[in-house]
């Protein structure tokens, strides 16, 4: 499923008007009868319920015109409160007020003290508010009035379903710069936005419903460059192996990882490559660790390497020995938790912008680039970076606020001016590539703001990177999955580890999905 940008969904709605001929009445009505749908979900019966409905002046507000009708055919007892230039009302807006008023629902502009004193006691005694105050087309600080009426809307403490994005969120960005809507339900009209998935938007939204709202299938899919890591797009990412495969021809993984006190971190990143199917992984690790190492990873081959200093890695002779491993390998993953002295960060840039491989770049060997972003652009292949927000902040010289402005486009142009694959993990991971194509990840919870988390990304993606040519997309898909599965039994409790054991049960999930 695509994800559409403001500007992307005016445009998709004004081709289904000019040049489908679907009336604007029409999308309308759509869109209002699938927010009644939603209302019906959310609260059961609603003969004889109260329910307040608040409308913007645009055609969100009167999606929730439409929205009052349905409701009010259903025994709602409906009170309609109206904010907004009048000016600015569309001649459909107008259609549906005029057809509200003919069916004799109460209609208040909220333009004096008695009509905000009304709705104030409405809202005290109303048992569901229906929020069209703003459309995607805001983003920024928002006018008194909405301000007021939103505050409002909150303090009443009933369940809200808003029209297409929670009002008071920014539906490009997630942006919330004063208050917004605290929804139970948000349906998402034609497409979802990216302000559904990235905080703090994301954190308004409540349970999220997307509906077409019956705009042509082949606009909702023409030229939109963002989409959502789904089911459906799972399916196409993990192609069944062959019955003839063998653990030469499913991955020889190269991780370069670990240093005293962080030596966990080449564990998880090593082991989970094998858990995303890869045939063969080794762990080149500093030389004193190894016997550490050799104990505690059964399945996976080690490879001690000189050190600059006890438990790190770093010198001359080492990256000899790297290069040297490097040519028996498929895929290099390299950087979790190898720590940052400044020998062994001499020693990625060195072997980073030098090597021919596939590579993954994780953690410190990300922080080996901070500031000098520039240099990966030498990379003899396009290198996949696995950054989070602080990581990619310090790469750029920026701060995490800064990216957070607009998180997708700023992924995009890293993505675009350093000539990488960005997998950007925060709340919604965001996986963009050099070509301006950009991907969107929900999947995933709380409980996996745990040590390690990104360690076991980094080492799925690496795992995959023979086995599908659309290994950072499966590996977040399949990450997302498996630490939904271990919140599933251990809530915020789970750890890193919980997320690598299940990763078996995320593939089986694709294949599950590959068969209906």
């Amino acid at each position: 499923m695509k994800v559409a940008m403001a500007k992307q969904m005016h445009e998709i709605d004004a081709a289904a008007i000019n040049q489908y001929g679907l009336p604007e009445l029409s999308l309308m009505e759509s869109a209002g009868h699938r927010v009644f749908e939603a209302a019906l979900k959310v609260l059961g019966n609603v003969n004889n319920k109260s329910i307040c409905v608040l409308a913007g002046s645009g055609n969100n507000g009167g999606d929730a015109l439409v929205t009052a009708r349905f409701l009010f055919n259903r025994g709602a007892k409906i009170k309609v409160f109206l904010i907004g230039n009048k000016n600015h009302r569309t001649n459909s807006f107008n259609v549906q007020m005029k057809i509200l008023r003919e069916m004799g629902v109460e209609i208040l502009n909220l333009e004096t003290d008695r009509a905000w004193e009304r709705l104030q006691v409405a809202l005290k005694f109303t048992d569901a508010i229906i929020d069209g105050i703003l459309g995607t087309g805001f983003f920024g600080a928002m006018r008194p009035t909405a301000l007021k009426l939103i505050r409002l809307a909150n303090s009443a403490d009933k369940k809200i379903i808003s029209v297409d994005v929670p009002s008071g969120v920014a539906s490009d960005t997630g942006a919330v710069e004063d208050v917004a809507i605290n929804a139970a339900c948000t349906v998402a009209l034609g497409l979802p936005k990216p302000g559904h998935f990235i905080c703090p938007g994301a954190n308004y939204v409540g349970e999220l419903v997307i509906d077409d709202i019956g705009i042509p299938g082949d606009l909702l899919n023409e030229d939109i460059h963002q989409t959502l890591i789904d089911d459906e797009l799972a399916k196409t990412l993990l192609p069944a192996r062959a019955r003839d495969v063998h653990k030469g021809s499913c991955g020889k993984i190269l991780v370069i990882a670990g240093s005293r006190g962080m030596t966990g971190a080449a564990c998880l990143a090593s082991s989970a490559a094998l858990r995303a199917g890869a045939g063969i992984v080794t762990l080149a690790a500093p030389e004193s660790l190894n016997d550490l190492y050799e104990v505690k990873l059964t399945e996976i081959m080690t490879i001690p390497l000189p050190e600059d200093k006890l438990g790190v890695i770093g010198g001359k002779q080492a990256l000899e020995n790297l290069f040297k491993l490097a040519e028996k390998f498929d895929v290099i993953l390299i950087g979790s938790g190898l720590g940052r002295n400044a020998e062994t960060l001499e020693l990625v840039k060195n072997f980073v912008t030098t090597i021919d491989k596939p590579l993954i770049i994780d953690a410190d060997a990300i922080f080996a680039f901070n500031g000098k972003a520039e240099d990966l652009k030498t990379c003899k292949q396009i290198p996949i970076l696995t950054p989070h927000l602080g990581e990619l902040a310090a790469l750029l010289d920026s701060t995490v606020t800064e990216i957070r402005q607009n998180l997708v486009l700023n992924v995009k142009h890293v993505a675009q001016d350093y000539r990488a694959i960005i997998v950007a993990k925060s709340e919604c991971t965001i996986v963009a590539y050099p070509n301006g194509e950009i991907f969107i990840s929900a999947l995933g919870n709380s409980g996996m703001a745990t040590a390690g988390s990104g360690d076991v990304l980094a080492g799925t993606i690496a795992g995959l990177m023979l086995q599908t040519p659309f290994a950072p997309l499966a590996g977040v898909y399949l990450h997302g999955t498996a630490g939904d599965f271990a919140a599933s039994k251990k809530s915020e409790g789970l750890i890193a580890s919980d997320i690598l054991e299940n990763l078996p049960l995320a593939i089986k999930k694709i294949r599950t999905l590959q068969n209906l």
